[in-house]
């Protein structure tokens, strides 16, 4: 079974920093798509950026310029820098992954496994 297990939330002030770091445990095989999601409390689950691997990388427009995704050295391992953070970055952010890419990897949030998350909390 794969775990997934994020890191690296915390409470930032408007405009600071974090990075979000993501690893896999459980398959020995690449993951091919990752990427990560976020809810805020009242709010829908939304797509935040995402890793199409050896096609493309898809990110939110509302976070777009401001967040960047990568994988890491180790395999199945995933990052989330984001800078000019903003309240509205507020949620519990879940880094979430598919065996197989494609056309189905993006966005929308059809994923097979989930991690349980890490709250990101910006004060004004």
């Amino acid at each position: 079974q794969v775990q997934l297990v994020e890191s690296g939330g915390g409470s930032v002030q408007n405009g600071g920093s974090l990075r979000l770091s993501c690893a896999a445990s459980g398959y020995p095989y690449t993951l091919s798509c990752m990427g990560w999601f976020r809810q805020a409390p009242g709010k829908e689950r939304e797509g935040v950026a995402i890793i199409n691997k050896g096609i493309n990388t898809q990110y939110a427009e509302s976070i777009k310029g401001r967040f960047t995704i990568s994988e890491g050295d180790a395999k199945n391992t995933l990052y989330l820098e984001m800078n000019s953070l903003k309240a509205e970055d507020s949620a519990m952010y879940y880094c979430a992954a598919s065996i197989w890419g494609g056309s189905d990897c993006g966005l929308t949030g059809n994923m097979d496994f989930w991690g349980k998350g890490t709250l990101v909390t910006i004060s004004s």
